[in-house]
């Protein structure tokens, strides 16, 4: 049986970062959470939601003369604990048809990252207690305990100043939001 998988959140790829942000600022409402540099890209997380730090993520690099359609970057479904997010990837790495199998380590989310059978990103994925600027990348590995994944994050975030309990980042996000 599959893992009870929620859609949160998606991600693509733009020209102009800065005349995306503002668009979607002022006129949906979103709020930006973080902003930083990932593959040589300039990516922005925004959120509505002051549970969930991002619900889109915008990046860079998408190519000059690129058509409507183009954009996606990543669909993102979240999974309930590590098991579902083990079985998730047990299941696609007997694949023949996906390729480039990734598992990360983000602070605030622990991630399996794949592409479908026609090349797209999907990243499966569940919170971690503790909050901390985006974008962060670390290896996970999932042949840990859990109890041992929890404690190898805790320890690589230990002095991230940005790190804080996932429960005080969502009152602030609920407090940025309510001042909209």
């Amino acid at each position: 049986m599959l893992p009870d998988l929620k859609l949160r959140h998606m991600g693509m790829f733009v020209w102009d970062i800065d005349k995306m942000a503002q668009f979607y600022q002022e006129v949906l409402g979103f709020l930006v959470t973080d902003k930083g540099f990932v593959r040589d890209h300039h990516v922005v997380f925004f959120s509505r939601d002051p549970k969930s730090h991002h619900q889109l993520v915008m990046e860079t690099g998408r190519p000059p003369g690129s058509g409507p359609g183009y954009g996606l970057q990543q669909i993102s479904f979240q999974v309930n604990d590590l098991k579902d997010l083990r079985l998730m990837h047990d299941l696609v790495s007997t694949r023949d048809d996906v390729t480039l199998i990734q598992t990360v380590d983000h602070g605030n989310s622990w991630s399996l990252y794949f592409r479908d059978p026609e090349v797209n990103r999907v990243e499966i994925y569940l919170d971690t207690p503790w909050h901390v600027e985006q974008p962060y990348l670390d290896m996970l590995d999932l042949t840990l305990s859990d109890e041992a994944i929890h404690q190898v994050t805790e320890q690589r975030l230990r002095d991230n100043p940005s790190r804080k309990p996932m429960q005080q980042w969502q009152h602030e996000m609920a407090e940025r939001i309510t001042l909209l």
